[in-house]
C-alpha cells in the first residue's frame, strides 16, 4: 500500500473543521435557548450566505450555479432545513455530548442507506457493525430508564437521518454539479425556506446575539472549507475517524460553558457507536485496497 504524504495535513484540516463546527454548534445551542428551532435554522443559513457568495465569486464558479439538478437541490435543502431545525431543538434541551453521541449514528445510516439508494453492496460484517452501533443508540437513550429517550433525543436521530440522506445525495450530485453549486444552493435554499417557515413565529433578534450570529456564520463557513480540504488532501479512511474528536469538543463546551456532564451510560453508548463507526471505516479501506491493490 502506498502511503499518502498528505494524510497528516488532511488530519490537521479535519481536526480544525471539527473544532470550528463544534464552536458553531455551541453558538446554535445559545441561539436555540432564545429563538424557535426553525428561526435558528434560518439564522444558520443567512449568516453563512454572504461568505459563500464571496467564495463562489473568488473561485470563478458563478457560471456553474445554474447548470444543476434543481430537483435534487430542492430535496437536499428540505433535508437541511429539517436537520438544522431538529438539531437546534435538541441542543436547546440536552447537552452537546449527548447530542453528538446520537448524531454519530449518521455514518452507520449512510452505509445502510447506500444499499437501496446507491445499489452498493454491504457485507455481513458491516451489517453486524451497523446493528452493534444501533445497540449503542439504545444504550444512550435507554427507553426503559432515565436516558435521553425524549423528543430531543428523537430529534437528533431525525437530524442524523437527514444528514445521512443528504450525504448520499452529495455522491449523486457530485457527478454533474460543482462543489460551489452544492454549497451555495444548500445554504441559499435553506436560508429562504427556513426563513419563510419561521416567519409566522419570528422573534426579534437581540442586539447582544449579533456576535453569536456572526460567529455561527464564520465558523460554519470555515468549517465547510476545512472539511472539504481534509478529504481533498487525505484518504477518507484516514481522516474520517478524526470526526469523532467532536465528542471531546462537546464534553469541553458542556463543562466550561453549561457546567453539565453526561452520565456513564452516555459514555458507554458513545464508545459502542464510535467503535462501530471506526470498524466500518476500516472495512471500507480493506474493501478499497482489495479492489485497487
Amino acid at each position: 500500500m502506498t502511503r499518502n504524504p498528505s494524510n497528516l495535513r488532511g488530519i490537521v484540516a479535519m481536526l480544525l473543521a471539527v473544532g470550528l463546527f463544534s464552536l458553531m454548534d455551541g453558538g446554535l445551542k445559545h441561539l436555540a435557548s432564545h429563538y424557535p428551532p426553525m428561526q435558528v435554522a434560518a439564522i444558520r443559513g443567512w449568516s453563512a450566505l454572504p461568505l459563500v457568495l464571496l467564495w463562489v465569486w473568488a473561485t470563478g464558479a458563478v457560471a456553474t450555479l445554474w447548470r444543476v439538478r434543481w430537483g435534487l437541490h430542492l430535496l437536499r435543502a428540505g433535508l437541511s432545513i429539517a436537520m438544522l431545525s431538529c438539531f437546534a431543538y435538541a441542543l436547546a434541551r440536552m447537552p452537546m455530548t449527548g447530542a453528538y453521541t446520537l448524531f454519530f449514528v449518521a455514518p452507520l445510516l449512510i452505509t445502510a442507506l447506500s444499499v437501496p439508494l446507491l445499489r452498493e453492496k454491504v457485507g455481513p460484517r458491516r451489517w453486524a457493525a451497523i446493528a452493534v452501533g444501533l445497540l449503542g443508540v439504545l444504550v444512550v437513550m435507554r427507553p426503559t430508564g432515565e436516558g435521553v429517550f425524549t423528543w430531543a433525543g428523537l430529534a437528533v436521530l431525525v437530524a442524523a437521518t437527514g444528514y445521512a440522506l443528504s450525504a448520499i445525495m452529495v455522491s449523486v450530485l457530485h457527478r454533474t454539479d460543482s462543489s460551489q453549486a452544492m454549497v451555495f444552493w444548500m445554504i441559499g435554499m435553506t436560508a429562504l425556506g427556513a426563513g419563510a417557515l419561521a416567519l409566522p413565529g419570528w422573534e426579534p433578534l437581540r442586539a447582544e446575539d449579533a456576535w453569536v450570529i456572526a460567529g455561527v456564520g464564520l465558523t460554519g463557513f470555515l468549517g465547510q472549507v476545512a472539511i472539504t480540504e481534509a478529504f481533498r488532501l487525505g484518504e477518507a479512511s484516514v481522516v474520517a475517524p478524526f470526526e469523532y474528536s467532536a465528542l471531546a469538543w462537546g464534553l469541553g463546551l458542556d463543562l466550561l460553558v453549561w457546567q453539565v456532564l453526561p452520565d456513564a451510560w452516555t459514555f458507554a453508548g458513545a464508545g459502542i457507536i464510535v467503535a462501530s463507526g471506526l470498524y466500518l471505516i476500516r472495512r471500507e479501506r480493506v474493501h478499497v485496497e482489495a479492489e485497487h491493490p
